[in-house]
């Protein structure tokens, strides 16, 4: 974006564009794909559609797939720049209902994948027409750019506790001790690569995967780390294409339903974009934002052919770049093809899936608050005004608010209103959006009242 102001590119020690030897980038796209929790949403999905083991593998190794395409397209082809697909958290309500209005089954399926596929299909023209940048840069400026990616990092900061470690299955105290344990190691590189600064390219580099090993040691130790799902598991087998297992329907209901979700998903995967972009300290063209409009409605049109749910631009990969210091669009071409390889050999899937919530959590909490605070080191560099404060602050108050909502109250709120409370960092933009169309740039002049008249 051209209206956010960045800083100086002095923590990144490789760019996008700088030379990496092969194997440091396969190491290096390994450590964004154990950093990403993208295994998640179609365990999830396949809890919620009652799948048999067998669907359920299929589910999530078409994610993989999905996944791997879906970044080497935005990365090498569309956007241009560091950038992982993940399936996102938004469409599981919408996924679950559309599939049991639908009679469930095969027919269920075919209906979800169907409106995935148009759904994809008219994000592809969106971009094609370069209205979404015309809106961008109409109405994100620095100020509400920064509070966007400030709402991004904030908003999954609860995920990577509750989910990955509080409400994580496994004894709580256990949990508590392995996310402790993981996210100190990770400091513990840090503070080695800025003591030792011949160090920083074996210690910050690399500080996720060493953190996660070593979390995963720790785990085994506890013997928290299941090796029978690894060895269970087949070597090779594929995942299951909806063109091919499932088939297509078409309804006009989960049609309208799916347009919503995806609008609520381009507005969420913005924030990504605005959290890379300051992380990479290089502002985005217009072109770049028409052609990652274009790359993500390709990626999801994948995603449905695949038999995956809608893939979305990771905000957590901005934090990975921030915390190792590594923006190389190889390394991320490498998590693509990792992707891609999980997605074929069942064993490698099995493993990473078999790593427990709460090491991943440790590390996830940590890669949160660096996108948090890459959103307020944009907004630090202007000069705040009044109306600046409520700008930023609102938002914020929505995103928390919007994540300690009972879920009664969501559950009574209308289905489109459900879809939009399951986002709240799709809402929080919108209202800083809102706010900073709505508040006026210049205060009034303050007149005297009577008080003050007394006082003249």
């Amino acid at each position: 974006m051209e209206g956010i102001i960045l800083a100086s590119e002095k923590n990144l020690i490789v760019g996008p564009d700088e030379p990496l030897k092969n194997h440091t980038a396969a190491l290096l796209g390994l450590q964004h794909v154990l950093a990403m929790d993208v295994y998640v949403p179609p365990f999830i999905i396949a809890g919620l559609l009652a799948m048999s083991m067998d669907a359920k593998m299929g589910l999530i190794q078409a994610t993989f797939f999905a996944a791997g395409i879906g970044t080497i397209l935005q990365t090498r082809f569309f956007m241009k720049m560091p950038m992982t697909q993940g399936p996102s958290f938004v469409p599981i309500g919408a996924i679950a209902g559309i599939y049991l209005a639908n009679g469930g089954g095969r027919n269920g399926l075919a209906t979800v994948f169907g409106s995935l596929l148009v759904g994809a299909i008219l994000v592809i023209l969106f971009g094609l027409t370069g209205f979404f940048q015309k809106i961008i840069r109409k109405l994100v400026p620095s100020l509400v750019g920064g509070t966007i990616i400030t709402v991004v990092g904030l908003s999954l900061i609860p995920s990577a506790l509750n989910d990955n470690i509080f409400q994580a299955s496994g004894n709580l105290n256990q949990n508590v001790l392995l996310g402790v344990l993981t996210a100190a190691i990770l400091v513990l590189c840090v503070a080695i690569s800025l003591r030792f600064p011949r160090l920083e390219r074996v210690f910050k580099v690399s500080s996720i995967i060493i953190a996660l090993l070593g979390g995963s040691l720790i785990a085994a130790a506890m013997g928290r780390f299941s090796f029978k799902t690894v060895i269970d598991a087949p070597w090779f087998s594929l995942p299951h294409f909806a063109v091919t297992n499932y088939g297509f329907h078409f309804s006009l209901s989960a049609i309208l339903t799916m347009v919503v979700i995806y609008a609520v998903l381009l507005t969420e995967t913005s924030g990504t974009w605005f959290a890379m972009s300051a992380v990479l300290h290089k502002p985005m063209s217009d072109k770049q934002w028409n052609r990652g409009i274009i790359g993500e409605g390709i990626s999801c049109l994948i995603a449905a052919l695949a038999g995956a749910t809608p893939v979305t631009g990771y905000s957590t990969n901005a934090g990975v770049v921030s915390i190792t210091g590594v923006a190389s669009k190889k390394a991320f071409i490498a998590a693509g093809i990792w992707f891609i390889g999980f997605s074929f050999i069942g064993k490698l899937a099995a493993f990473l899936a078999a790593i427990p919530a709460a090491v991943i959590g440790g590390v996830f909490a940590i890669i949160c608050s660096t996108i948090m605070l890459s959103g307020l080191q944009v907004i630090r560099q202007q000069e705040f005004a009044e109306r600046d404060l409520y700008i930023l602050g609102i938002p914020i108050i929505m995103t928390l608010a919007l994540i300690l909502i009972p879920s009664q109250l969501t559950k009574e709120a209308p289905q489109l209103i459900q879809y939009l409370l399951s986002s709240p960092i799709a809402v929080s933009a919108l209202l800083a959006i809102l706010l900073n169309q709505v508040l006026p740039k210049k205060m009034p002049a303050k007149t005297a009242g009577p008080v003050e008249d007394e006082l003249i």
